[in-house]
């Protein structure tokens, strides 16, 4: 290239690139970040700015005007996503105008990219245009596998907790001593967000926690506790966590790996902060009314008791069922979910019938399914849709596969080491970008690292998952914690993250451990 294109340039960026890191960059000066947004994004400015090895490359010095005219689009839309609070634009918004925005941007001059990414396609014209609508079409697909998997499982947790499936929890978790209290919460949030997802979880948990515990210094730890053990519970289940979800949906893992190999870390992971929180935690719990605090729900619930039973029994065994039933039929996992979610509205269908036939059909009844389908967060739906829809397009752009090869090519191909840092950014920046990033840059090969339930899949499923823990804004457990407990960036940044920090540590060891010494081949 001549000197002359290097006008502008930084590190061989083009002026039409530095721009918008520009305007980022002025963006994060602004006091109206303070004390979160200043946290977390300037962290994301280092990851932006780590791209630099790839971005020296000859590869993207070659990029054409559109393609980076796409990256930069997806960087803008990232940044506006993470100024959500600021703008007080709804990121589901943003994430839609991305998907949107880029696809545009490849349908103006989509051949050469069809060229790079199947050089085995040979049409020419309006075959272009079909095959990339096609091709549209498929990324389509494999992102609604994961997005009706959420909606499902999503419905499911709200008919078993709106008909008071979760009460029993409460009874469960009655303890006298801080530190028993802590250990139950513990182990009851691990191993419910494998079951259920860990934002539920936490709601569930802090519910329960408000009734237990009285004293805010004492049910903040709690608290973060509770984001900690949720986020571990969710990397080792392939239904507990979003990520671990589109790493199953693309049989990149499997039920019985992910399961077998992850379990031991991600309890590691969450014993370790146990053990150095409750140093903290001393004395007994002091309760104003006892009674009242675990049998006080006054909400009006429409079935008996047996019926509730019934209810949590059909949903919560569904969910863990749901891995059997993909293994058996072949089926993907969605369709699991979907089968549970009939039986389950059939059955609450037929109780509804003999309560009808008790009281006359002008009832009308707040929690049937029909009218809970209602309360499923779809701002969130629409949120996955757009985010991995524009991540598919950088794929199809080939910006994913020369990243990955920048990645490699920097740390020697240690996958521990790429995995690990995108744990740790995973607690800066949404996982489930970085994750569909991540199956975009790395195919899935016949053996090896990269080979179903390889080391690379499976250690990004746990780094994904508990790296979300470190900040309290790297993951859904973590904000809607500090939504509902008030606990804020600064305090958890000083008291807790180098607390999951260190399980987190601990837990990748223990994963080299089993990887090296005891299952040295995935199962």
């Amino acid at each position: 290239m001549g000197d002359d294109r290097r006008d502008g340039r930084c590190w061989g960026m083009p002026a039409s690139f530095l721009l918008p890191l520009q305007i980022y960059y002025i963006l994060l000066d602004v006091a109206a970040f303070c004390p979160i947004n200043l946290h977390s994004l300037r962290p994301n400015s280092f990851l932006l700015l780590n791209f630099v090895p790839w971005i020296q490359s000859k590869q993207y010095q070659s990029m054409s005007t559109l393609t980076i005219a796409i990256i930069v689009v997806f960087i803008l839309g990232y940044a506006l996503i993470a100024m959500e609070s600021l703008t007080k634009v709804n990121k589901a918004a943003i994430a839609l105008l991305m998907f949107v925005f880029c696809w545009t941007l490849y349908m103006f001059d989509p051949a050469p990219f069809v060229q790079l990414m199947h050089p085995d396609f040979k049409g020419a014209g309006e075959q272009v245009v079909s095959f990339v609508n096609a091709l549209i079409t498929e990324h389509l697909g494999d992102t609604a596998t994961t997005l009706f998997f959420l909606m499902g499982a999503m419905t499911i947790v709200e008919i078993v907790d709106q008909n008071g499936g979760f009460n029993w929890v409460k009874n469960v978790m009655h303890s006298k001593s801080k530190r028993s209290l802590l250990w139950k919460i513990a182990f009851m949030t691990f191993f419910l967000s494998a079951i259920l997802d860990n934002l539920t979880t936490s709601i569930v948990m802090i519910m329960i926690l408000r009734k237990l515990v009285h004293e805010r210094k004492d049910r903040i730890v709690y608290a973060s506790l509770v984001i900690i053990s949720a986020n571990s519970g969710g990397a080792f289940s392939p239904i507990g966590d979003v990520t671990t979800i589109m790493l199953w949906n693309a049989g990149m893992i499997t039920a019985g790996g992910v399961i077998s190999e992850i379990f031991l870390p991600s309890l590691i992971s969450m014993l370790v902060p146990a053990l150095l929180l409750q140093t903290a935690l001393k004395g007994n719990i002091e309760y104003d009314d006892l009674a009242n605090d675990l049998t006080g729900d006054r909400e009006m619930l429409e079935f008996t008791g047996m019926q509730r039973k019934a209810i949590f029994a059909v949903g919560v065994g569904g969910l863990c069922l749901v891995p059997l039933f993909h293994y058996l039929t072949d089926l993907p996992p969605f369709a699991g979910i979907l089968f549970v979610l009939g039986i389950l509205w059939t059955v609450t269908e037929l109780f509804y019938r003999s309560i009808h036939r008790r009281r006359g059909d002008n009832v009308h009844f707040s929690k049937r399914v029909s009218n809970l389908l209602s309360r499923i967060d779809m701002s969130t739906i629409l949120f996955f849709l757009g985010i991995l829809m524009a991540v598919a397009c950088l794929e199809e752009v080939g910006v994913l596969k020369e990243l990955g090869g920048g990645l490699n090519a920097t740390f020697s191909g240690n996958h521990y080491a790429v995995t690990g840092i995108i744990g740790v950014l995973s607690s800066i920046v949404d996982n489930v970008p970085l994750v569909a990033g991540s199956m975009g840059m790395y195919p899935v090969a016949a053996t090896g690292d990269m080979a179903v339930d390889g080391i690379f899949w499976q250690l990004l499923a746990y780094c994904a998952g508990v790296g979300g823990s470190m900040l309290i804004v790297g993951s859904a457990a973590g904000v809607v914690v500090m939504g509902l407990e008030k606990i804020t960036f600064g305090w958890y940044m000083k008291h807790i993250s180098w607390i999951a920090f260190t399980g987190y540590i601990i837990g990748i060891i223990s994963y080299w451990i089993i990887r090296s010494y005891i299952f040295t081949t995935p199962l």
